[in-house]
């Protein structure tokens, strides 16, 4: 035979993998779980908290949508330029109108055709002809200007207002009188 080959032993079978503890792709993907549950959760409570509960809007809907434009447009409102201020709320009112009444009813009108018209659609009553005004001029005006800064706050509130009114009204219509 050949030299050395009684010191070598028989050959055993691989054993198994034991379950625990498990390796590091577990523990990573385990923590990116749990980070990740906590970040959802989180989200949820802070959503909960900045964020009234509104029993008028339907989660989905182009109301719940509107309303949700206009909370995040005035929290940026202060911090960006009025002109896109201006710019992307003059769309959004253009957007609820067209949603709320159709196109052929408002998409066409312009200038103080426009304020009339929201003036006159507004169940809320808001002077829409002469506080907003700053919807047609603030486009060209010089930028940075405060007082235009706040003159767009009344009226994203008035906007919001009229999404809101508007769906009272129907709730009113809805519930019969007992």
């Amino acid at each position: 035979m050949f030299p050395g080959v009684e010191q070598l032993r028989d050959i055993h079978g691989i054993q198994g993998v034991p379950w625990w503890p498990p390796g590091l792709g577990w523990w990573l993907l385990t923590a990116a779980v749990l980070a990740l549950a906590f970040l959802i959760w989180r989200f949820r409570a802070k959503l909960r908290v900045t964020i009234p509960p509104v029993p008028f809007f339907t989660v989905g809907s182009w109301r719940w949508d509107a309303a949700r434009r206009l909370r995040d447009l005035r929290k940026r409102a202060g911090t960006q330029d009025s002109k896109q201020t201006a710019g992307e709320l003059s769309e959004l009112l253009r957007r609820i109108a067209m949603a709320r009444l159709g196109r052929d009813a408002c998409a066409g009108l312009t200038g103080q055709d426009w304020l009339a018209w929201l003036q006159g659609n507004d169940p809320s009553g808001f002077d829409w002809s002469r506080r907003g005004q700053a919807l047609l001029e603030i486009p060209y005006a010089p930028p940075a200007d405060p007082k235009r800064s706040q003159e767009l706050l009344v009226l994203i509130d008035a906007a919001y207002d009229w999404v809101e009114t508007e769906e009272r009204k129907k709730e009113a219509r809805r519930k019969p009188d007992v």
